[in-house]
């Protein structure tokens, strides 16, 4: 029903665990790929070695490395991330996820605790999926 799909969590829908793409700042770009590749989610997480979130590498940062036409074979994923990439907090509704993902235009969103560790993700297609979009 229309009112179950507007209180949605964004912890009903995030991949999290093992489902949720994550590599070090020392992989290479062509391990992130792979860890994209794998979860499906056409982006993955970049932790320090505390587990924090750094940074984020997506569909799209892959586009705009190929265009600066850097040798993805010997980058390493730190150089081509995504610095401070835009999360929320668990517990929030899947429409707030929606309406941050909209106004910074952006596919995806990274959810972490308090200590920005991240605990899940999601894209847009998660939410058309779950009927929030």
């Amino acid at each position: 029903s229309l009112g179950r799909r507007l209180l949605l969590k964004v912890d009903d829908i995030m991949h999290a665990e093992e489902r949720l793409p994550r590599v070090s700042r020392d992989a290479s770009l062509s391990e992130a790929l792979l860890e994209m590749t794998r979860k499906g989610l056409g982006m993955t997480t970049v932790v320090d070695d505390d587990g924090r979130l750094i940074g984020i590498f997506t569909d799209g940062d892959l586009r705009r490395t190929l265009e600066k036409g850097l040798d993805i074979r010997q980058a390493g994923i730190a150089e081509v991330m995504s610095p401070r990439p835009v999360t929320m907090p668990p517990g929030h509704l899947a429409a707030e996820a929606l309406q941050i993902m909209e106004t910074r235009k952006i596919n995806g969103l990274v959810v972490c605790d308090a200590d920005q560790r991240p605990v899940g993700a999601l894209n847009t297609q998660d939410l058309l999926r779950a009927g929030v979009m």
